[in-house]
């Protein structure tokens, strides 16, 4: 081998390996916000895995739900639209003026839900997402289990 193929060699390895060792991983950060799994609570960060025929829940290192893509029954989304009041007040105090402003102000908080029925084993459950992932993770789930995603603001009754 000549020093040109070396070089190439090595150029293409050095050029490869940031690739390889940054491939991020392909799971979806999500808050568990309520639902029926025992080993959750509400505000729990868990990764939310979409596989080709499954959806997996991991928290920490340990896989704390897989439910089958064909058992999903339901899915849901919908947004929570909450005032910073209390943000505004605390500004307030420091900075007359700015309050009103930040008190006028919104912070949406994306929610999609699922519902699920494996042969007896029954569920569901509610998950705050980043509104970056939001679209992503409805499009996965709605893509592996051919079912499309509710909102839920247009199921809510009004008296």
């Amino acid at each position: 081998m000549n020093i040109r193929a070396h070089i190439s060699t090595i150029l293409c390895t050095l050029l490869i390996l940031p690739v390889m060792t940054s491939a991020k991983d392909n799971g979806y950060n999500v808050k568990y916000d309520g639902g029926s799994i025992p080993s959750a609570k509400a505000g729990n960060e868990l990764l939310m895995y979409i596989d080709a025929n499954q959806v997996r829940f991991v928290k920490g290192k340990e896989e704390i739900l897989t439910i089958p893509a064909a058992a999903i029954t339901e899915i849901s989304y919908g947004q929570d639209v909450h005032r910073r009041v209390g943000t505004a007040v605390a500004v307030g105090i420091f900075t007359l003026g700015v309050g009103a402003l930040v008190a006028l102000s919104k912070s949406k908080k994306h929610f999609v839900g699922l519902i699920w029925a494996d042969g007896d084993k029954k569920g569901g459950m509610a998950m705050q997402c980043d509104k970056g992932e939001y679209r992503g993770i409805l499009a996965g789930i709605e893509g592996i289990t051919g079912k499309k995603a509710v909102d839920s603001t247009t199921m809510t009754v009004k008296n």
